[in-house]
């Protein structure tokens, strides 16, 4: 399964690589934005983006990121629920 997560970019490098740096729920990384960029890589400071692999894939707007970002934390607590009721968690730690 692929998944891309909604981060927003907070700074454009300033290299030929074209990397910004985004943040995806207060964690900040390097992205490539290639494949996003225009004439005005500037232009995207501030903008919502969904990341997948170091790559800014696509442009989203705030709503969608915001919900997304939503869907993927209580998918990561349904996880951690569901594993601790099968008991995966503690035969794992063994």
């Amino acid at each position: 399964m692929c998944l891309g997560v909604p981060g927003q970019i907070v700074k454009i490098g300033d290299n030929a690589l074209q990397l910004a740096t985004v943040d995806v729920c207060g964690v900040q990384r390097e992205v490539n934005i290639s494949l996003i960029s225009q004439n005005d890589p500037n232009s995207l400071l501030g903008k919502w983006v969904l990341v997948h692999v170091g790559f800014a894939m696509s442009l989203i707007d705030e709503h969608e990121a915001k919900q997304t970002q939503e869907a993927l934390i209580a998918m990561s607590q349904l996880e951690h629920e569901v594993g601790d009721f099968l008991g995966l968690r503690t035969s794992l730690s063994k």
